[in-house]
């Protein structure tokens, strides 16, 4: 008989219906949007592993089977572009996944995303850079994602000994390092944050009609029907809005799931095909969805006394008791400390203690907003007209505005509290690189050993748009001449270091400096033993550049080279990437760099910030001299990588979820304007303003806001303070509160304007007709 209800009910059942299938839809979509978590990070970790190179223990002989790789990563505009430079030893050399074919010399494969990025006007400078011929398309298999930007290069010149690494396949599994307990526990509980509002408007949803479905269930007792009987048939048709409701947000889900990839939300996009729910997590959502509509239509009938003659709850009910709603987030906390410290020696998590623990002190959240929006509107008194209207309403239904700003309160407070956790934890995952971005903004080192390459990457970086100064120099090391000394293991050797004079100053305190000087540097960090270098870089003393031989004995071949007696000995200075020089530094008028045995360059660039893209251009220069040239961006303080992608993936869930409130929100608005359609029409009728009306609808929206935002500032305090106490911190950063209340209003607000147009079309006066 409930489901005839909903269904045979005409027009005014079937939109009831309609409504309650969206608002829970929605919440199924967002639950099956969970579920699919896992199976979406495992897809992206199992791509990214497939096409790493083979690992062996062992180095891999050379044969048809074989290929030589080497990174060729880059950046554009903040974007990470992921590139491997590719050399075949034979025609059965392997291909990486996605790829049919490998790319000739001078050729690349690159991902759709890419294609699209070099071909658009945006993409002009990343089309320089990457300057080969683009010959084919990477497959779906070997990208994490739809929107990632690959490619892979064709190279001639690409050996084992200018950086390259042989291999004979791909696909390695990487073992990933446990979570952090303190990650593991902000972990837990945004995730808890995330699905209870959920699960509110869910709850929310299936109550949708309820005073109409009273009144029909008060007829209902009047032909015959007892109490328990209506109950049944309430609950049968709210189980069928349910079961509408999971059609709902499945076909919703399918719809977005065919979207989603071209979707990129912080940094992160997904292939269709990975967004498929967990099948136990699915199952649960598909059983869990109609017994809970069924338990909640069940509950809310007990405060409702349906007689054969009306309803009895159209009447002021009893007061709300407070007594039974404290201890429900008090016991929630105590369920969280007793888990202990997350952080130091001994730091250990109960997930079920955690998450059992933010469930039962949000859920205590939820159940104070009733209570404290018939506190606070029964001492209202007096005012303007909307003002009366709407308090009246409240007072007579605060509990359907409670149900619906419950759900903004609740995101709003467990959002409060994990911006304090984060913003008390940042500085434990952040660690001080020491190097210093005033005096250089970027850092570059040449792969190739050659110093014609070197002295090439010089002068064009230092005619490179946008470039204001460069700090070039050409590291290798020198060792003392002749045979090991009694109770030596190995010969003494030192670091030598060739710049000019600009240079020079950078990485030591060389006071006065011309073309032809050499200075020794003593390590003033002491990490390096003083008596250590002065066995080699003295001067007058003698050192030899040229490699020990396999046996470890001076080359037969030695490179030697006379330090001045004019070198001076001078303190090391930090250069901006934080590192401390010692050992020689020559200017290229006192020592030939050709001396040196594989020397390596290495590039500290000060950039214009005027000039548009000159990171970019840095970029292509690098690329332009070497495709494998890296090039780093130097900042003072860098983030742990567990962190940022914990923070970036509560990101993405929690822009998810609160447009899953908006929304929500909006229906339920819908909704209880649909309910006093007829009172709306009535007040019209007798010659209420429009505005009038809808200003009293602004302030039965705004009141329950406020108070359901004060409380969830105080409930995501409290919920804060806990994951303090279990980090074991003291700081309390009032700065991350503000601008989550501000979001919350602001969201509250968007919905209530959006509203307004189905309340004019509901304040007619043919809203009186009937049948």
């Amino acid at each position: 008989m409930g489901v005839r209800f909903a269904v045979g009910g005409g027009r005014e059942g079937w939109i009831r219906t309609l409504l309650t299938a969206v608002g829970v839809g929605l919440g199924v979509m967002l639950l099956l949007g969970a579920a699919s978590i896992p199976t979406m990070m495992e897809g992206r970790s199992q791509r990214g592993e497939a096409r790493l190179p083979l690992e062996g223990d062992q180095s891999v002989p050379r044969s048809a089977a074989t290929l030589v790789e080497a990174g060729a990563d880059t950046n554009f505009r903040g974007d990470a572009v992921r590139g491997w430079l590719l050399r075949p030893d034979g025609d059965r050399a392997p291909t990486p996944p996605g790829v049919t074919a490998l790319p000739g010399p001078g050729e690349m494969v690159v991902s759709p995303a890419l294609r699209e990025l070099i071909n658009s006007p945006e993409g002009v400078l990343l089309r320089e850079r990457l300057h080969f011929k683009d010959v084919g398309t990477i497959a779906p298999p070997g990208l994490i994602g739809p929107r990632e930007l690959v490619y892979y290069a064709g190279s001639a010149t690409l050996t084992t000994d200018d950086g390259g690494w042989r291999i004979a396949g791909f696909g390695t599994t990487v073992k990933s390092d446990p979570l952090d307990p303190a990650l593991l526990t902000l972990l837990i509980v945004g995730c808890v944050v995330m699905l209870m509002p959920v699960a509110i408007f869910i709850a929310t949803a299936v109550r949708f009609g309820g005073e109409r479905r009273d009144r029909r269930l008060a007829a209902l007792r009047l032909i015959g029907a007892d109490v328990r009987m209506t109950r049944r048939t309430a609950a049968g048709e709210a189980l069928f809005g349910a079961l509408c409701g999971l059609l709902v947000g499945a076909v919703l889900f399918l719809a977005a799931r065919q979207l989603i990839g071209g979707v990129t939300v912080w940094d992160i996009n997904v292939f269709p095909s990975d967004v498929t729910p967990v099948p136990g997590l699915a199952a649960l959502v598909l059983l869990a969805v109609p017994l809970c509509a069924i338990g909640v239509t069940l509950l809310a009938l007990r405060r409702v006394g349906i007689e054969p003659l009306g309803v009895a709850r159209d009447s002021a009910g009893r007061r709300r008791r407070l007594w039974w709603r404290l201890p429900l987030p008090l016991g929630g906390l105590a369920l969280m400390l007793l888990n202990g410290r997350v952080t130091g020696r001994g730091a250990q998590v109960d997930p079920y203690l955690v998450a059992g623990g933010a469930a039962l002190f949000l859920l205590g959240v939820t159940l104070l907003l009733p209570w404290a929006v018939d506190a606070a509107v029964a001492r209202f008194r007096g005012g303007p007209v909307p003002w009366q209207l709407a308090v009246r309403r409240l007072q007579l239904s605060g509990s359907a505005a409670a149900r619906a700003v419950s759900g903004i309160s609740v995101a709003v407070a467990g959002a409060i509290a994990l911006q304090l956790f984060f913003a008390a934890i940042q500085d434990d995952f952040m660690k001080v690189t020491g190097q210093d971005a005033s005096r250089a903004q970027l850092q570059t080192t040449l792969p190739s050993h050659d110093i014609g390459s070197i002295r090439k990457m010089i002068s064009e970086f230092r005619t490179t748009e946008g470039v204001r100064g460069v700090i070039a120099s050409i590291d290798a090391s020198a060792s003392r001449p002749g045979p090991l000394r009694r109770g030596e293991e190995f010969r003494p050797s030192t670091r030598v270091t060739v710049g000019d004079c600009g240079t020079l100053r950078e990485l030591a305190h060389t006071g006065p400096c011309k073309d032809g000087d050499v200075f020794v540097v003593k390590d003033s960090s002491g990490a390096v033993e003083a008596d250590y270098i002065a066995k080699t870089a003295r001067p007058g003393a003698t050192v030899d550049f040229a490699p020990e031989d396999e046996s470890g004995s001076p080359s037969s071949h030695p490179r030697l080279w006379t330090i001045p007696r004019s070198a001076r000995t001078v303190d090391s200075r930090q250069d901006p990437t934080g590192q401390m020089a010692f050992g020689l530094l020559a200017t290229p008028g006192a020592l030939d760099p050709k001396l040196l045995h594989r020397p390596m360059a290495r590039a500290m660039v000060k950039i214009d910030p005027t000039v548009p893209d000159a990171v970019e251009h840095v970029r292509n220069t690098a690329a332009r001299i070497d495709p494998r040239t890296q090039v780093y961006a130097l900042q003072n303080t860098a983030r742990d990588k567990q962190f940022t992608s914990l923070r970036t993936g509560l990101l993405v869930a929690a822009t998810a979820t609160l447009a899953l409130i908006a929304a929500s929100m909006l229906v339920t608005m819908v909704e209880q304007l649909r309910e006093r359609r007829r009172l709306l029409s009535v007040l019209v009728a007798f010659g209420t303003r429009r505005a009038t009306l809808a200003w009293s609808v602004l302030w039965q929206t705004a009141v329950p806001v406020a108070l359901g935002l004060a409380l969830a500032v105080a409930g995501g305090a409290g919920l804060g303070l806990a994951l303090l106490r279990m980090a074991g911190k003291t700081a309390f950063d009032w700065s991350v509160v503000w601008p989550l209340i501000a979001a919350g209003g602001a969201l509250v607000l968007v919905v209530t304007l959006l509203s307004l147009p189905p309340l004019w079309r509901m304040m007619r006066p043919d809203g009186l007709r009937t049948e």
